[in-house]
């Protein structure tokens, strides 16, 4: 049987998920492979686990550990050997595996998604390893995989200065049902002055409880010595960010802000000029600089645009906290923009499923896209430069 993608997208996605160097997929792979010979085993001993039949075709004699290279790095695989029966028995998976080792990764990658379809794994690993796997064992796969992105986003934080926070929405169908499910994601700045990314829920739910929750496992995780938390005034993260970590400070994405005035403008022609009047603000070169500005823009306004002027005077000092931190850290800090690049590929990602059916078909791809990203991070350039103190 060949299988044929029913929409181009699927096999866009794929190809999006297999570029870069995820160490991760090297896994991915030894689990694919050694997944598949066993069933294969078990084709051609004609019956399961510890069954005694007639047509039973051999033994079962254990496993013969080898190691292949490939461009991944070695892939240790645990080949099932045969004693007996009326024909040797030699995987017919691994010289094809071994042969497509770019086939091999693109199931993977489509089982990240497919919790909307195991039938089109199945389909894709029948024409690789040319044997019949029913969806129901595509999903066990899927599973064990899960367990491995489970690890990934509970695994141990430490130290981080800095933390960045934002959340994006996709539809998932929840008792037939389609509703907006809030992707939560956090970005770490730990002392070695790297990027990585250290949390990520997805779930339908009220929203300070969905935040309250997903700050508490980060904590829980080893979080400590956060002195700066970047993010825009998402709902009920307010709530959620002083109960669990009040005494840090907090700095409101100046981006967002930007956005967020112009719905206070009056008039469209002055529209540019309030801009320009922000960015001002901003760019001071100190603290007392900006609300001196601040406090200029607010009276030249309070006139023309009484409501614009009396929002800026509440909400613009939230986005001036970072004026408290080194110059050379402020321009990396003062925005969530460094997330930008991470929603975009959620994006690109998750529009190929469009609704997914239930919230741990979402968290599945939502985790193999950081994974991959925060890998890139981690083994990456530095970020900025943090003294050895904490600051």
């Amino acid at each position: 049987m060949t299988y044929k993608p029913e929409n181009t997208a699927i096999t866009q996605l794929t190809e999006l998920l297999t570029n870069g160097q995820d160490s991760r997929f090297l896994n991915a792979l030894e689990l694919l492979v050694n997944t598949a010979m066993l069933l294969e085993q078990r084709e051609h001993l004609r019956v399961e686990p510890y069954e005694r039949s007639d047509e039973r075709n051999g033994q079962a004699n254990g496993f013969k550990d080898r190691s292949f290279g490939t461009r991944l790095g070695n892939l240790n695989l645990r080949i099932p050997q045969v004693r007996g029966g009326d024909d040797p028995f030699y995987p017919n998976s691994l010289d094809k595996g071994l042969r497509s080792e770019r086939a091999l990764k693109l199931a993977v990658a489509e089982m990240y998604v497919q919790g909307v379809s195991t039938r089109k794994v199945a389909a894709i690993t029948e024409e690789l390893c040319g044997i019949n796997i029913s969806s129901a064992q595509v999903s066990r796969a899927a599973a064990e995989l899960d367990v491995m992105l489970s690890e990934w986003r509970n695994r141990e934080l430490g130290q981080m200065p800095y933390v960045i926070l934002d959340a994006r929405y996709e539809k998932v169908r929840q008792d037939g049902v389609v509703r907006d499910a809030a992707v939560l994601v956090a970005i770490g700045i730990g002392m070695d002055g790297k990027r990585s990314v250290i949390g990520c829920s997805v779930a339908i739910s009220e929203h300070e409880t969905h935040w309250r929750a997903f700050l508490m496992s980060l904590v829980e995780r080893g979080l400590r010595g956060v002195e700066l938390i970047t993010s825009d005034a998402h709902s009920g993260l307010e709530a959620a960010r002083k109960a669990v970590f009040g005494g840090v400070a907090w700095q409101r994405c100046q981006f967002h802000l930007q956005q967020n005035a112009q719905s206070y403008v009056p008039k469209q022609d002055m529209k540019s000029q309030v801009a320009a009047d922000i960015r001002d603000i901003y760019n001071a070169k100190n603290r007392a600089a900006a609300d001196a500005t601040l406090a200029e823009a607010v009276r030249r306004y309070s006139t023309s645009a009484p409501k614009l002027a009396a929002w800026m005077e509440a909400s613009i000092p939230e986005g001036l906290t970072v004026f408290s931190l080194p110059n050379s850290h402020r321009r990396l800090l003062r925005t969530s923009n460094g997330l930008e690049r991470v929603n975009r590929e959620i994006r690109r990602r998750t529009r190929v499923a469009t609704l997914f059916p239930n919230e741990a078909s979402c968290l599945r791809l939502v985790t193999a896209v950081l994974m991959e990203i925060s890998d890139e991070w981690e083994a990456g350039k530095v970020y900025l430069s943090l003294p050895h103190q904490q600051i």
